[in-house]
């Protein structure tokens, strides 16, 4: 009992875990997991709900807490002890979840419960529980043969330990590159935070010069406004070509290897693809809906993107005489006409948005929207020292979550911006066990001469994965699987694009863009701007989201074993959105972590998906005030605090009253007028 993941625990105790902790932790967590499953299965009273899919759902209490502080690690605080636990963990979760999806006797016990389900009485989110349980069993295997069940667990096995090596690639060739500049002449354009920064990060390294990285913080302003092409001609090829290398962190046979298990597996299991598979369980239903709802925005952007190209061509030609635009020009070229526009760039933005003012400003519009109340608190162990820890409650004083925030670069953190959890909120013997969420970003750190301060972007991002977190921190239901975020993959992006739009509103900006030095509030002129510039390229900016939509189906809603070549694969896919011309060195697949490490694989249109929930629930703020309770009071008690315990479409027209229109969309992205 010396290891303090066995041990009763409420928030993780991050200081007491050692590496060496975690496989014993979880290995007992299966055990326990077992004996609960075996006591369910060997039951002799009828199977009944409460005997068999509520105990079935508080099963693996402990697994699960280990196992989300182990994984959250792995993610946002790993090292090589962690990654090898985790090539050594995978496959036994991997086998032990296939122990229970294809266990006959416990299947048989669902089934009998599954076939008197409209006798039962359950209310809605008993009924929703019933439903999943059913179908996570059927559609994973629990009908198959035996000699089709061991098939489908060496796939399962095989494809966790690829998901993993993946990453790793991936995050070992981020943290491999470094660009080194020693002339300061190479640093021409950069706003002087960046300089400063990319200063200080040599200097941690004992280098002398400034240190470019790969890492966001490091990698977007140089690509924005480094005047040297040749320059950012390199940074570019060392992004782009993460993974396609041709050498140990080469990532194209995973590729292939993923996309063929993922296609065997639907295959076994009855599903013409893996896409056919995942859709079954997603708003959008098959991959045909999907290609239409894409093709549909496609339609609408293409001609709109094509226009932005022409211009952003000319605009290059007139100012420096390029006459051929290549991908490392785009942000750098983008950002010069809409200075020149709009008059209007991000470091004269950046000196209202200080991350302690723009988090003070997320938590007023939680505050003024849902009534919730944040207190920072540090009596709570980190996992790192960045790492935020805050208690929030309602408006009568009551706990309602803790939270965490992490958000600043380091090496054993991978790239990207991501909400999750530490501990499940549920019902359970009459307490509301309340949740543990936590956001992790990658924003530029405080240098010795000025705070962090964020880009516009990055002002979206926190509010972005806020929304993710209010989702976890609000949600209300009895089960633990139906809480929070856990709903279908396409409503899911819902309350963290909706809470985005409060970035572009003056009553919102006003609360807290406000000058780090000075205290000034934003004027007006640049919210205004920022309105006008909303849309800017947004033609060109949806045709790229279009394109990993489309590339992510291209991959899993076919049969992928004729494709031999992941790079020609991927041109041919591009044809149809391309702008600029191909760059041989690069390849989007092997470093496209949402689908090939992250769950979004055959999920990535969803983003656009959720985007015309979230114009059109904004529509409805709008029209009655963007702060209006009774709004808001709807989104949360319909969409924030139900999580997946009913059809997100009942859910949403609950709440707005109709289903969701695409105008609203197309109209905010200035597609249609």
């Amino acid at each position: 009992m010396n290891n303090p993941l066995l041990k009763p625990f409420d928030a993780a105790p991050f200081s007491e875990i050692a590496s060496e902790h975690f496989l014993p932790a979880i290995k007992n967590g299966i055990s326990i997991a077992k004996r609960e499953v075996e006591a369910i299965v060997s039951n002799p009273e009828k199977p009944s709900f409460s005997n068999t899919i509520e105990k079935l759902e508080y099963s693996g209490a402990l697994l699960d807490r280990v196992t989300s502080v182990f994984f959250n690690l792995n993610s946002a605080e790993t090292n090589e002890e962690i990654q090898k636990i985790a090539q050594e963990a995978s496959p036994l979760l991997s086998e032990f979840s296939n122990d229970i999806a294809l266990n006959t006797d416990l299947f048989k016990r669902i089934e009998s419960v599954y076939l008197q389900k409209e006798s039962l009485d359950l209310n809605p989110e008993q009924y929703t529980l019933l439903e999943k349980r059913y179908k996570s069993f059927s559609r994973n295997g629990a009908n198959l043969a035996e000699d089709k069940k061991d098939k489908l667990r060496a796939i399962d096995k095989e494809l966790s330990t690829l998901g993993l090596k993946f990453g790793e690639n991936v995050l070992a060739e981020t943290n491999k590159f470094e660009m080194l500049l020693t002339n300061e002449s190479d640093l021409d354009g950069l706003p002087e935070g960046a300089k400063e920064a990319a200063k200080a990060m040599a200097n941690a390294k004992d280098k002398k010069g400034w240190l470019v990285t790969l890492d966001y913080p490091s990698y977007i302003p140089f690509m924005t406004y480094a005047n040297n092409r040749s320059l950012r001609q390199k940074l570019a090829l060392a992004f782009g070509s993460k993974g396609f290398h041709n050498n140990e962190l080469d990532n194209q046979s995973i590729v292939l290897k993923i996309t063929n298990l993922r296609h065997q597996r639907a295959l076994l299991l009855g599903y013409s693809s893996h896409a056919n598979y995942v859709l079954e369980e997603r708003m959008a239903e098959t991959p045909d809906k999907v290609f239409s709802f894409l093709n549909e925005i496609l339609k609408k952007a293409k001609p709109a993107a094509e226009r932005e190209f022409k211009q952003l061509e000319a605009f290059a030609k007139e100012l420096d005489d390029i006459d051929q635009l290549q991908k490392w020009d785009g942000a750098y070229y983008v950002e010069k006409l809409k200075q020149k526009l709009f008059d209007l760039d991000d470091e004269k933005l950046k000196p209202y948005f200080k991350l302690e003012n723009v988090i003070e400003g997320v938590f007023t519009v939680a505050s003024k929207l849902f009534g919730l109340q944040f207190e920072e608190i540090n009596n709570i162990d980190k996992y790192h020292e960045d790492v935020k820890t805050y208690k929030i409650t309602d408006q009568e004083g009551k706990f309602v979550s803790l939270f965490y925030a992490d958000f600043h670069p380091r090496p054993g953190k991978r790239n990207g911006a991501w909400m999750t959890s530490y501990k499940s909120q549920m019902r359970q013997e009459g307490e509301n066990i309340r949740p543990h969420v936590s956001i992790v970003c990658n924003f530029t750190k405080p240098t010795p001469s000025k705070p962090s301060l964020l880009t516009f972007n990055e002002v979206t991002t926190l509010f972005h994965e806020f929304g993710h977190a209010l989702h976890g921190m609000l949600a209300n239901t009895t089960y633990p699987g139906l809480s929070g975020t856990s709903v279908y993959w396409d409503f899911v992006e819902l309350p963290s694009q909706v809470l985005e739009n409060w970035c572009y509103e003056k009553e919102a900006l006003e609360l807290f863009a406000k000058h780090y030095e000075t205290g000034e509030v934003i004027p007006m002129e640049l919210v205004k701007k920022i309105k006008e510039s909303a849309t800017f390229m947004e033609g060109m900016t949806t045709l790229r989201q279009l394109s990993f939509g489309l590339l992510d189906m291209s991959w899993h809603a076919q049969d992928p074993s004729k494709i031999k070549n992941v790079k020609e694969h991927e041109k041919k896919v591009f044809a149809e959105t391309a702008l600029y011309p191909d760059v041989k060195e690069n390849c989007m697949s092997t470093a496209f972590s949402h689908i090939f490490q992250g769950g979004y694989s055959a999920g990535y249109y969803s983003y656009k998906w959720a985007e015309v929930l979230d114009a059109d629930a904004f529509e409805y703020f709008k029209e009655h005030g963007i702060f209006n309770k009774d709004i808001a009071t709807k989104f949360k008690e319909n969409v924030l605090s139900k999580g997946g315990t009913e059809n997100p479409m009942t859910l949403y027209k609950r709440f707005r009253g109709q289903e969701p229109k695409p105008e609203a969309l197309l109209k905010r992205a200035g597609l249609i007028k």
